[in-house]
């Protein structure tokens, strides 16, 4: 119960360093994440990515990686995450969504796990992964810091 609680007051303190820029903008798809797993480094990790971006009318694949700075100790299987993609206008071009991505992020698995991760980054900052990441992982892991995320179109 108490893991449970701290994961909603994450969550919810992430929610507030969403910049207003992207609070503005409109929902055009979302991003499913898979993360391969690997040990914390005590300081950080960094975890290679494969991406599949949706809108509805449209699927791309991006490949990248998460890398988190800040506490990061236990071993984490692969997992999945899962953001809502929000731009400032519904008229994206193919790949915008490569580029670099920071934000906050914090995740506790003990057996299933979960986590948030609130980034914004690619198309010059203006795409935001919003409000917070779905993250699913098994393993045995504590993380919290600052995370920064590379996407790569596998288009280009």
């Amino acid at each position: 119960m108490n893991k449970l609680f701290a994961c909603a007051a994450l969550i919810g303190a992430f929610g507030l360093t969403v910049p207003a820029q992207a609070a503005g903008g409109v929902k055009i798809g979302t991003l499913s994440c898979h993360e391969r797993g690997g040990w914390g480094l005590v300081l950080g990790s960094s975890r290679a990515l494969n991406c599949t971006f949706s809108s509805g009318d449209r699927v791309e694949r991006y490949e990248g990686n998460m890398t988190k700075v800040g506490l990061d100790l236990g071993y984490q299987h692969s997992g999945a995450l899962v953001w809502a993609v929000v731009a400032p206008h519904t008229d994206v071009a193919r790949g915008a969504l490569s580029g670099h991505y920071g934000g906050g992020t914090a995740s506790a698995t003990a057996g299933i796990g979960i986590g948030a991760n609130a980034l914004i980054g690619g198309l010059d900052r203006s795409i935001a992964l919003q409000p917070i990441s779905v993250e699913g992982t098994t393993g045995l892991d504590v993380a919290a810091g600052i995370g920064a995320m590379t996407l790569r179109s596998e288009e280009d």
